[in-house]
């Protein structure tokens, strides 16, 4: 099984949802998947024009020659494909989005009608790669991922596969105390259970109810996050304050 995942955070390999990604893939590799991790940030990928180009003048191939001559055929090629990023502002970030736009020559331009009786383009591939999900917020609460959960949805739907795992992690910051001697082994829990989910996803093509469960708990309470967040916010806007 080939596992790629493409993250778009902004941050690069600095972000937090790298380290929910590096777990996951651990358990993925022990249970014999071959993975790779793309930064679409280091890579240069133009925006979509929207003329149609890769439906009508090239035919599966975008006219734009930039990153997306390998990334495109990386995606096509992949058992499934993972799209992890930070929320920002309740939504995708733009370096993601922008690379979603640019997957559109896998389908093609004709209308069909779905089970449920909606309509999108037919597809170019008789597969795609099924698609999960990685993501942590800021904020505390999986709330913060209801317009995120709903595109990736669409997205599958759209894509003619299936959306077989959605990770959303609030309390994102917390990752930043794996040093802390009352955080760590709370933090070390929650690894844990990313690598098992890595390990289902291969096995099964799909998470248990009991990983999901374990995956959506806080790792602490909503008041004491918020708490030590605008207290570490304060600090550091003493710290950049000019005088």
């Amino acid at each position: 099984m080939k596992i790629t995942v493409f993250s778009g955070s902004h941050k690069g390999r600095e972000g937090n949802t790298l380290i929910m990604v590096d777990e996951f893939l651990k358990g993925a590799e022990e249970a014999g998947a071959e993975t790779e991790n793309i930064f679409l940030i280091e890579k240069k990928i133009g925006y979509c024009k929207g003329k149609f180009e890769c439906w009508l003048k090239t035919p599966g191939s975008c006219t734009i020659r930039d990153d997306m001559d390998d990334l495109l055929p990386k995606f096509v090629a992949s058992d499934i494909a993972v799209f992890a990023c930070p929320v920002y502002f309740d939504n995708i970030p733009a370096v993601m989005k922008n690379f979603i736009d640019r997957l559109a020559p896998v389908l093609l331009p004709h209308f069909e009608e779905d089970k449920m009786g909606e309509y999108r383009h037919a597809k170019r591939y008789e597969k795609l790669p099924k698609i999960a999900v990685i993501s942590n917020a800021g904020l505390p609460g999986q709330t913060n991922f209801e317009v995120e959960s709903l595109f990736f949805k669409r997205l599958a739907r759209t894509f003619h596969t299936e959306l077989v795992a959605e990770i959303y992690r609030g309390e994102g910051e917390i990752f930043r105390g794996k040093n802390n001697i009352m955080l760590k082994p709370l933090l070390g829990k929650y690894k844990k259970t990313l690598r098992c989910a890595g390990r289902e996803l291969v096995d099964n093509q799909t998470l248990s109810e009991k990983t999901t469960r374990e995956l959506e708990k806080s790792i602490v309470p909503a008041s004491l996050y918020i708490k030590f967040g605008n207290e570490e916010w304060d600090r550091l806007y003493e710290e950049n304050k000019v005088d």
